[in-house]
């Protein structure tokens, strides 16, 4: 029986312009997949590294660096390059031993993302990496391990995340190791929490009077079967070890976001998922900006320059923290304007805070309440200076408010199928550096 059959008709009983060692070795690496078994090919002999080219996709190995040895005999890369900037597709959904380079129906594997982001490290053509990812998350085991890789990467080659359009959950826990995270008006990014699923088949099986026995040795060898109901203690060793995760989650974002997000701030989101400028205000991001544009501003900028610079403090490779606070406001994001001079000093301030201190805090309060009404929250920025609220406390209540309304409960974390077609910003910004040489 055929399977892919479309690619089979484009290949058998049909006239082909194309050389035969080629062919056959195509044949050779992909025959298995098209006809689902073993091909033999008479009267020609395919070279090795022939059919080493056509067994597609690409393997990476957890431990060997057989990527790097293969991509120096094709004298290819493993990934799109623009301009001196690898591109790393980080898509659909996301998971552990998978090995293979690039995605392959619609699963993308940590370790092929590793072996792509250390070819971009150790190649002196190379001079800055650029994330690009679309993806709702994916698998808890390597995504870690992952995202100690990112972030000791950018100690040497800068690093930026380009979302288009989600960065969700473990996606997310690898966007937050770059040195900045630009998404669209419509990116969505977060969802800093891990969840699992039990299926109770119980039900079904009596309807159809089949009945399982489990014969095991060790208390909790069953634990969670499918067969039987979920016991409430079992439920909660469960959500215990969930929620032991969703610590280490935030604590590696935080190693990442620095003083932009630290652990208690990811934690307090409570997995919520933010679009656009809520992104920015609740620091899970850097720039709303279109990530074609920002793309080829990253690309363009000259050898040697502080855009292409990574300079994350910390004492080492796993412990660094992001450059700087927000980026500067751009056109996508208008400045804030200042605090009205006329704002009267909180009349519950303390008695050892100096004027200029309390003029600081009603400007960093105007500053806030800017920002929310930009986000449809409307918080009137007099009555807060007068009742003395805090900058902080504000900024925690806007971050609630938009918790609160957030999409995340519409959001299933799976990616849609995987096409074919090349990364929208790898093509963008390779039609622009064609038309500009």
């Amino acid at each position: 029986m055929m399977h892919h059959t479309q690619i089979a008709q484009r290949v058998f009983n049909t006239p082909l312009m194309v050389d035969p060692a080629k062919a056959l070795a195509f044949l050779t690496g992909l025959g298995p997949r098209i006809v689902g078994r073993e091909i033999s090919v008479e009267g020609l002999e395919i070279a090795a590294i022939d059919r080493d080219a056509a067994s597609l996709p690409a393997r990476a190995s957890l431990f060997g660096d057989d990527l790097t040895s293969r991509q120096a005999r094709n004298g290819g890369q493993p990934f799109a390059v623009v301009d001196g900037i690898a591109v790393i597709e980080i898509a659909g959904t996301l998971v552990h031993r998978g090995a293979w380079i690039g995605q392959s129906s619609g699963l993308t594997s940590y370790e092929g993302i590793a072996a792509q982001l250390q070819a971009a490290v150790t190649d002196p053509a190379i001079r800055g990496i650029a994330l690009d990812i679309d993806s709702f998350g994916g698998e808890v085991a390597g995504a870690f391990d992952l995202a100690d890789r990112i972030r000791a990467a950018r100690q040497v080659k800068p690093v930026q995340a380009f979302v288009a359009d989600h960065a969700l959950s473990a996606a997310y826990a690898l966007a937050s190791q770059a040195d900045r995270i630009i998404l669209p008006r419509t990116g969505a990014v977060g969802s800093i929490g891990v969840v699992a699923m039990h299926s109770d088949m119980s039900g079904a099986l009596d309807q159809k009077g089949i009945a399982v026995t489990l014969i095991h040795a060790g208390a909790r060898k069953v634990d969670a079967n499918p067969y039987q109901p979920l016991p409430e203690a079992v439920r909660a060793r469960i959500a215990g070890e969930l929620e032991d995760l969703r610590q280490l989650f935030a604590e590696t974002v935080a190693e990442g976001r620095g003083r932009r997000l630290d652990t208690l701030q990811a934690l307090a989101t409570e997995a919520a998922v933010f679009r656009g400028e809520a992104a920015i205000f609740a620091g899970l991001a850097d720039e709303v900006a279109d990530p074609v544009t920002a793309f080829r501003a990253f690309a363009a900028a000259p050898r040697g320059t502080s855009t292409l610079t990574s300079t994350p403090k910390g004492k080492g490779p796993m412990m660094t923290t992001a450059p700087e606070d927000h980026a500067q406001p751009t056109a996508a994001t208008p400045p804030e304007p200042a605090a009205p001079a006329a704002v009267a000093p909180p009349q519950t301030a303390a008695a050892d805070m100096s004027p200029e201190a309390i003029r600081a805090e009603a400007a960093e309060v105007a500053q806030v309440c800017a920002q929310a009404a930009r986000l449809g929250i409307q918080i009137d920025a007099a009555d807060a200076v007068a009742k003395g609220v805090k900058p902080e406390a504000l900024r925690t209540k806007v971050l609630a408010d938009l918790a609160a309304r957030s999409d995340a409960a519409g959001i299933i974390a799976s990616a849609p199928a995987a096409g074919a077609k090349e990364s929208p910003i790898v093509a963008a910004a390779k039609k622009s550096a064609a038309a500009s040489r």
